[in-house]
């Protein structure tokens, strides 16, 4: 049984989705780390994975810092609901998750250490939550912007899922498809662990090791 607010956690049918809006959410400041822009058409030449992990807040702190990382915002995707805002996603009447836009310099950071970092730094087998987090907009994804992308997150899918079995925990659920439209969150979602040191993460890892970088092949899961 899924208890209370067990409707949150079933993904709603395109019909049934929230309307929207056709005006876009447009962040009106820089980041606040490192004071970039957070738009990835700012950076020729990178690339754009887009991670969902839980509570967008403590995703983006993971990545914001990373070495050839050149910028990251928070917002929704794999949904349906145009524009939606922050509110709409929490009703669960949109489909998107909470995601982080990650956009990186592929010469100065590879994908697998961006894939490592996501696998490790939360649990991804269980489902329409993470922790106490409950509902489908924390859902674990991987939403890629190209081939090669989505083959790489399949095979570390497959390599960190028998790592887990190792250790005890049950199949990964995490959405890996091509990216749809990213839709930015409200400016105060952006950075929000930063501009709130003490705000709500919540992030927790299996403490489980992930592969990467090991012979795992290229299939698919």
């Amino acid at each position: 049984m899924l208890g209370i607010g067990a409707w949150k956690q079933r993904m709603t049918r395109p019909e049934d989705a929230l309307p929207g809006r056709d005006t876009p959410i447009k962040p009106a400041h820089p980041h606040h780390v490192h004071g970039r822009s957070l738009s990835a058409e700012a950076f020729p030449g990178s690339e754009t994975l887009l991670l969902g992990m839980g509570c967008f807040w403590g995703a983006e702190r993971k990545f914001w810092s990373m070495p050839g990382v050149l910028t990251t915002a928070v917002g929704y995707a794999g949904g349906y609901t145009p524009n939606p805002s922050y509110r709409e996603v929490c009703s669960g009447q949109t489909g998107h998750a909470e995601v982080v836009q990650v956009v990186y310099d592929p010469q100065q950071v590879d994908l697998d250490s961006l894939l490592r970092t996501f696998w490790e730094s939360h649990d991804p087998t269980q489902g329409m939550r993470q922790g106490n987090d409950a509902g489908t907009q924390y859902r674990s994804a991987i939403y890629t912007s190209d081939e090669a992308q989505l083959v790489a997150a399949k095979a570390s899918a497959k390599g960190f899922q028998a790592q887990l079995e190792r250790a005890g925990y049950g199949a990964i659920t995490t959405e890996i498809a091509p990216a749809g439209r990213f839709y930015f969150a409200e400016d105060e979602h952006q950075q929000y662990l930063s501009k709130h040191v003490d705000g709500y993460c919540g992030l927790g890892g299996t403490g489980v090791i992930c592969p990467i970088g090991l012979s795992m092949g290229a299939a698919g899961v």
